[in-house]
């Protein structure tokens, strides 16, 4: 036994020893340094992520439009049948529920953030040369753009990874960690060295993205304060904020996800769309209407270009802090967001999953930023204006929603409810976070100590202290230098994600009609395996994947290779009973 697996014991976990100290620390000293070494940690972050707007920018770009292709591509496949459970099992959720799950758990936090802050920005500023400012058809390609950036691109880059996991989960009964994504090249390497460093950088990353999404929402919510109630927007107040949103966080991540984490999203997405309908309702009515249904049109017409455009001829930069900064922010969120919504999605078709969670989302955002976007246009164009000062020339972003507010009835009563809904959002975010990071390091989803979900929310919310600390008045500059530099591994990732996915789908169906898929044993990791050998609990778990005898299909264009040996991962070979498979570590 080694030295970290007698301290996990010592404390009563029941995790990964070396996922989750080696991440623990990663995540502790790097929120240390962030406090200690402020100017020094931000120039870096500020030279690196020059540097990969400058040269990798177009990477970003192109990585998330091939992501979408490829799942298109899945969706009307004949792959697109297989169903995403052992067995033929139907959905554990209601399609209500799921969508609840699926929209707080993903961007909740970022519409509620740039649902004015971009449409006026790009208005102001469009981003495409020859378009004059505050003009009819700057108020189009700020749709357009605003669209794009929250449509079917972000949720690409949730549905890819959430889809590998799925499988992976539900299919292959494989460990709920990033390494499992990547079994079909790796086999038993998964368990070993690689495999764990995939694991921590996927850990970490993801503790980090977070992080910055609960900066952005820190911001909001402190200049929402300062607007209904006069309090500063300084460090202290919102490291304040994050103490109180993380408490709730904590208690909401102990109760679970059916009465903790389900019960706030299904409660908050009704609460966002009550918001919604009182914008409609109380604002240009008509106008919202026609515009949403236009700017619909307009994204659509747009996308095709949209899609590979990196500004190549006048390079002005824009891409670089916006496009390129939302597609590495929201991917670094993909491990979390990804393991969560497969474990919500048992059950679905590959074809269902994809559908579901590209085109539900997509829908609401474009109905979302059209209502909110039009009202931003008639109060420019036809109102008192104030939003391009406030938001552009002032660069107040975290205001831009409160001070829309004001051009609407009851301005006090629904600048709260937007300050509520921005911590619901913060905390379902956080929560969710912290489910799906011990889940990650423990291997498996059976229940295990509270006090380690505990201690991965708590974690979310040291570091985003740190990094609001760090970034003092550029507090969103910084964000963004740091969290471009964060999400360049996870790219990488996505193109190995793909191969590993279609590797995996051609061993398990073979090629000819009716689908048969092979089944798997359910694999624990080997420290899981050894925990639960000891106690007599192993039942019919395997340490090294392997399928169940008899259901290989009968046809496959590429065979499946011969596992590597275990030794990789440190383990000697021991045959689990029952199993006839190769097995489990020394049971000393």
């Amino acid at each position: 036994m080694t030295a970290l697996s007698r301290l996990a014991k010592r404390w009563g976990l029941q995790t990964s020893s070396f996922l989750f100290f080696v991440s623990a620390g990663i995540v502790v000293v790097f929120a240390a340094l962030t406090i200690a070494f402020v100017e020094p940690m931000g120039d870096a972050f500020g030279a690196a992520s020059t540097w990969l707007l400058t040269n990798l920018g177009w990477f970003y770009i192109f990585g998330v439009s091939v992501f979408l292709l490829f799942l298109i591509y899945l969706a009307i496949s004949r792959w697109g049948r297989v169903r995403l459970s052992e067995e033929d099992e139907g959905p554990e959720h209601s399609d209500k529920a799921w969508f609840a799950m699926l929209f707080a758990a993903g961007i909740g936090t970022i519409l509620m953030f740039w649902a004015v802050a971009e449409p006026v920005n790009h208005f102001a500023n469009p981003p495409r040369a020859g378009v004059e400012p505050s003009s009819i058809e700057a108020a189009r390609e700020a749709m357009g753009f605003t669209l794009y950036h929250f449509g079917l691109h972000t949720w690409t880059i949730f549905t890819l990874p959430g889809l590998a996991f799925a499988y992976f989960i539900h299919k292959r009964r494989l460990p709920p960690r990033v390494s499992s994504m990547f079994q079909p090249f790796l086999g038993e390497k998964i368990h070993g060295p690689i495999g764990r460093a995939i694991d921590v950088i996927a850990i970490v990353g993801t503790v980090l993205g977070v992080a910055v999404s609960i900066g952005l929402g820190t911001l909001q919510i402190n200049a929402g304060l300062s607007d209904l109630l006069g309090i500063s927007e300084s460090a202290g107040a919102q490291l304040i904020i994050i103490g109180v949103v993380t408490g709730v966080a904590v208690l909401s991540v102990a109760a679970g996800l059916n009465r903790g984490i389900k019960v706030l999203s299904n409660t908050n997405i009704l609460v966002a769309i009550g918001l919604l309908l009182f914008v409609l309702i109380t604002g240009p009515t008509l106008v919202m209407i026609k515009g949403t249904v236009e700017s619909a049109g307009t994204y659509l017409f747009m996308l095709p270009e949209l899609m590979f455009w990196n500004d190549t001829f006048h390079d002005t930069g824009w891409q670089g802090s916006w496009t390129v900064f939302y597609w590495a922010w929201t991917i670094t969120w993909s491990p979390f967001v990804g393991i969560f919504i497969a474990k919500i999605s048992k059950g679905r078709t590959i074809r269902q999953f994809i559908t579901g969670v590209l085109g539900l989302p997509t829908l609401f955002t474009i109905v979302w930023f059209g209502i909110f976007g039009m009202g931003v246009f008639d109060i420019e164009m036809n109102g008192d204006g104030g939003l391009v000062e406030r938001v552009v020339d002032q660069g107040d972003i975290p205001g831009a929603m409160f001070e829309f507010l004001t051009n609407f009835p009851l301005a006090t009563l629904t600048s709260f409810v937007g300050i509520v809904l921005v911590a619901v959002f913060f905390i379902t975010s956080m929560d969710s976070a912290g489910l799906v990071l011990d889940t990650m390091t423990n291997g498996h989803e059976d229940p295990a100590p509270t006090k380690q979900r505990v201690f991965w929310t708590f974690s979310v919310g040291l570091v985003a202290a740190a990094l609001l600390i760090a970034s003092g008045d550029e507090g969103l500059s910084v964000l963004q230098d740091f969290i471009t530099v964060v999400g360049l591994p996870f790219f990488v990732l996505g193109f190995l994600m793909m191969a590993n996915m279609l590797r995996a789908l051609k061993e398990d169906a073979g090629e000819l009609p009716p689908l048969r898929t092979r089944r798997w044993l359910r694999v624990l990791p080997p420290e899981e395996w050894l925990r639960r050998r000891r106690a007599g609990t192993v039942e019919d778990a395997v340490m090294v994947p392997e399928p169940v005898p008899g259901t290989e299909p009968e046809y496959s264009d590429d065979p499946v290779e011969s596992p590597a040996d275990a030794d990789d991962a440190g383990i000697a070979n021991e045959a689990p009973a029952g199993t006839g498979g190769r097995g489990a570590a020394d049971d000393k």
